[in-house]
Order: C-alpha cells, then sequence, then structure tokens
C-alpha cells in the first residue's frame, strides 16, 4: 500500500534570532509542501536570507523548531551537516562551479572521482555517469565541455543537478535556490525558469528566493513574505498579482513605483542635445533632454542602449556627430572631461564597473570626490566619513556604518551608493544604466524615488533601461532603439507597459509613430 503524501515536507515554526540588538527574525514560519514551487518575498532586511542562512546550518536560531523528513529538530542545535543529511541542496548566486574545468570535473569534485582498480580516476565511467544527469535535468550538453563554454542558464542548471545528483523518488531532496536568475538576462531567466517549473511538475520541491517579482508570478506555486522579520502573508496555490505582493511587502510603497512622468517636463531650453551621433553600433542618433526632465531610452539587447550613454560619458569617441550641453559644445575625451561638465554615470555591471567591493562604504563614495577631498597630497579622513555618514542618512542606505565593508550590503544598498556618489556632486546631467537591476522592490522604490527628487532639483536624467515597467514608472519621455538607430518616441501616459514593450519588439520597418510631434524638431525626429 503506498503511504500518503505528506502535506509539508518542511516546516519552520516560531523561529527567531537576534543579532545585536536587531531582531532578524520574530517568531517566523514556513511550511513547503512537496512538488512545488515556493517563493520567499520581501525586502533587505526582511528576514528571508536570515531563514535561509538558518535552515542551511550557517546561523544558528535563538529559538525554533524544524520539521523534515517525519522528524522534528532543535534548530539551536542544527547544523550544516544536519542540513545536508536531511537532503536540503543549496544554490547560490555565485554558483561554486570551476569554470575551466569540465561538466564531469566539477562533479567529481564535488562527489569524488570513481577510480579503477589501479587506484587512476576512471573518466569513462565518470562521463558516462554525468552525462546520465545532464540527459535527466535536460541538458544537453557533453560532459567533457567546459562550464565556461555553457549559456548562463545552463551553467545554473549544471550547478542544480550537481546538488540533485543522486535524489530518488523514494528520498527527494529539497532544491532551495538564492537569486537563481540575478545575473541573468531576461532570455536566459525565462529557459531556466521554465526547467525549474518543468522540475517542479515531476515531483521536485523547490524553495526560491528572488527579486524579480514578476518571474517569481510566472512559475511559484505558494508565496511566503517576510516585512521586518515577521511572516506578513501565505499565499497557497494562489495567483496574486505584483501589486498585491508589493502591498505585503511593503505596504505604502506602491505608490512609490506607480508611474509620474510628465509631459510638462519635455518644454523648455534643452540640457543635452545630440545630433547625428555615430558611435558603435549608434548610427545617426539624435535627441535632446531637458532641465528636470528624466528620459528613457528602450531596445533590446544590441540595440545600442549602453553604447549611448558611454558616448556621453566619454567612455568612447563618437566617430560622427556632436553633443552639446546647456548649448555649449560638449566632447569629452575620457570620463574626466564629463566629470568636469557635471556629467555622473551610474553603469550597468556595478560589481566590476561601479564599486570597489573591498574597500569600505565610505571609500567608495569618496571616489567621485577625490579632487574636493586631497589637500596637501593628504586625504582628510574625518571629513570623508562625516561625508559619508551624511549620505548614508540621506539616501537611506542600510548598513552598518561607514567604515561597512561595501561588499557587506545587499543589491539594493550598494546600488543607493553608487547613486549617491553622483548625486553628491550635483550633476548636470545623470545617467543610469539598468539603475534597478538585481534589486529588491524596497530599494527600488527608494531609489525611483531619489531619482525623481534629483529631476526636481533640475537634474536632467537619462535611464537606459531593459525593463518596460520601469521606464513607463519613471520616464517623461521614452525613446526606442533598434539596431543602433531611434525608431520611436513616446511621451508619459501614451503607452501602457504592455503598448511599450511592443513597441520595443516591432521590426523598424513596421512601427508606426505613436504621438503627434508638437515642433518641427519633433515632426523630424518621428519621421
Amino acid at each position: 500500500m503506498t503511504q500518503p503524501e505528506p502535506e509539508y515536507v518542511l516546516h519552520l515554526n516560531d523561529v527567531e534570532k537576534q543579532f545585536g540588538g536587531t531582531r532578524a527574525l520574530r517568531k517566523a514560519s514556513l511550511a513547503v509542501r512537496p512538488g512545488t514551487v515556493h517563493a520567499l518575498l520581501g525586502g533587505n532586511g526582511s528576514g528571508k536570507s536570515t531563514s535561509i542562512k538558518i535552515l542551511a546550518g550557517v546561523y544558528t536560531a535563538d529559538g525554533g523548531e524544524l520539521e523534515i523528513g517525519g522528524e522534528r529538530h532543535d534548530l539551536r542545535r542544527w547544523t550544516a551537516q544536519d542540513a545536508h543529511g536531511a537532503g536540503l541542496r543549496f544554490v547560490h548566486q555565485d554558483l561554486g562551479l570551476f569554470e575551466e574545468l569540465s561538466i564531469a570535473e566539477n562533479f567529481g569534485l564535488d562527489t569524488g572521482f570513481p577510480t579503477t582498480a589501479f587506484g587512476k580516476i576512471a573518466w569513462r565511467r565518470l562521463n558516462a555517469e554525468v552525462a546520465d544527469v545532464l540527459l535527466e535535468y535536460d541538458l544537453d550538453v557533453s560532459p567533457q565541455r567546459a562550464v565556461a563554454e555553457l549559456r548562463p542558464s545552463d551553467r545554473t542548471m549544471v550547478a542544480i543537478a550537481r546538488a540533485l545528483r543522486g535524489s530518488t523518488d523514494g528520498e527527494r531532496r529539497i532544491l532551495v535556490l538564492d537569486e537563481p536568475t540575478a545575473s541573468l538576462a531576461a532570455a536566459e531567466s525565462a529557459l531556466l525558469l521554465d526547467k525549474i517549473r518543468r522540475l517542479a511538475d515531476r515531483g521536485q520541491t523547490v524553495v526560491m528566493v528572488s527579486h524579480r517579482l514578476q518571474e517569481v508570478l510566472d512559475v511559484a506555486d505558494d508565496f511566503t513574505v517576510f516585512r521586518d522579520g515577521k511572516v506578513v502573508g501565505t499565499l497557497v496555490d494562489a495567483h496574486p498579482t505584483e501589486d498585491e505582493l508589493i502591498s505585503l511587502m511593503a505596504g505604502g510603497l506602491v505608490v512609490a513605483l506607480a508611474p509620474t512622468g510628465e509631459r510638462t517636463h519635455t518644454h523648455g531650453e534643452p540640457v543635452l542635445t545630440v545630433e547625428h551621433l555615430e558611435s558603435g553600433p549608434l548610427r545617426d542618433v539624435t535627441m535632446t533632454a531637458h532641465a528636470g526632465e528624466i528620459v528613457g531610452i528602450a531596445g533590446l539587447q544590441g540595440s545600442g542602449r549602453s553604447s549611448l550613454l558611454q558616448a556621453l560619458f566619454g567612455v568612447h569617441q563618437p566617430s560622427a556627430g556632436s553633443l552639446a550641453l546647456d548649448g555649449r559644445p560638449f566632447a569629452p575625451r575620457d570620463v574626466h572631461d564629463a566629470m568636469a561638465a557635471g556629467v555622473g554615470m551610474v553603469p550597468e555591471n556595478r560589481v566590476r564597473e561601479a564599486a570597489f567591493m573591498d574597500l569600505t562604504v565610505s571609500d567608495n563614495l569618496a571616489m567621485a570626490m577625490l579632487g574636493e577631498y586631497f589637500v596637501g597630497g593628504r586625504m582628510p579622513r574625518k571629513k570623508e566619513q562625516a561625508a559619508a555618514s551624511t549620505l548614508i542618512d540621506e539616501f537611506g542606505v542600510k548598513v552598518a556604518g561607514a567604515d561597512a565593508l561595501f561588499s557587506s550590503m545587499s543589491g539594493g544598498n550598494q546600488q543607493k551608493v553608487i547613486i549617491a556618489r553622483w548625486l553628491q556632486r550635483h550633476p548636470r546631467l545623470l545617467l543610469l544604466d539598468e539603475p534597478t537591476q538585481g534589486v529588491d522592490v524596497m530599494s527600488r522604490a527608494d531609489i525611483y524615488e531619489t531619482i525623481r527628487a534629483a529631476a526636481r532639483e533640475g537634474c536632467t536624467v537619462v535611464v537606459a533601461s531593459s525593463d518596460m515597467a520601469e521606464l513607463h514608472a519613471l520616464c517623461d519621455r521614452v525613446l526606442v532603439l533598434a539596431r543602433g538607430r531611434l525608431t520611436g518616441e513616446v511621451l508619459a501616459g501614451q503607452l501602457d507597459v504592455d503598448g511599450l514593450v511592443s513597441l520595443v519588439l516591432r521590426e523598424p520597418g513596421t512601427r508606426r509613430t505613436v504621438y503627434e510631434p508638437e515642433t518641427p524638431s519633433e515632426r523630424t525626429m518621428a519621421s
């Protein structure tokens, strides 16, 4: 006779955790049904990551109980070895793969290499075993292929397959994914999520932490929402909207994410004028941006969004065309020239292009002010740290202090610091490339308000983003780039998010004009 399926395969009860004077978890509970994708949601500091680390045995709880595999455990004595023995398997943002080694070699390093009777590695056997595992997880790749040669979504699936290797229906493991799509482009995320959904449909239990709400809505069955260390919502077999989840996570912040663009900002004397610009993939780009205006740049990957911002910031030299700032010729030879002219830029990849991960928050904030801080060849540390503490308060950065390492902060707080670094210079023109990529919804609302506040003070903002909802919420006007050319322009309120997506996806030759130009120059632009 078959045993009935248990109602829950994992149950956390009344979990407590305190760090110094901060209560990270307050009587938090979590119940996970078998064969489901269960999403853990919440802003920075909400408690979801702490819960995962307690499950993994990285943190020790101050109180609470875990029921898993039909057994109860006191979480005050729960260890990483206990977690592994109970069938919990974790795949983090850092996948723990050696990219220069083959898939089979990565498996061998994790679970051990099979050997021959003479003590040598049995490569044929290892490759055959790993090939079977890859097939089971819908990975049509050779086990001898280097991890570096795989597409990003397949690398994550290799890490998942390695973690679940040996799992059987009789002893099925629980897979815990921490931000699995954080570093993936939209197309790669879709591929990965489809495979995760298929795993769950075959009976695999998945617990997933993610900041990307739309992706979570596409793949999850159940939802647990954390806020301020407490569980504020549990949705079972539910189909909530994004706004409903945001309401649970952040309360009134739904308003901060709503569209606020105004057409009145699109008039007056232009701060930025671009005429017939050619640089990298860009072809004959002509545009203007006015004081206090937030202009969005929409387009598919490879359309030239980032190239446009880099040309404006002096990273690349245009091969043709001209730029003007406040009516004066603007031809930055490098980033220093652009900064001296009052331009700031937050790049797409903050870790590689903007952050100094092993330096303090204070050091990172000071990087854009070195010329102002250095006096007589010396750096006045007290002045630097006092300024950093003021910026941390002003921009709502959640961090232990100005002396904390930049790497100790969440992605959302790191991005707040990078934006604060530039806004302390009171730029005339601020360029933002994917400003909220990999950022939780609460930090996103804070960043939107920061951008709007800068625009209200007269700063001109140009935002390049692949997130149409972001452009719809933030911008007074959105320009569409396709294959390096501007092919459309939309004023605030003329299209909803779906309309923007449709406009971006159309082939340039089939696009229609979506608004009636109001001036001769705008008519030229729309044609």
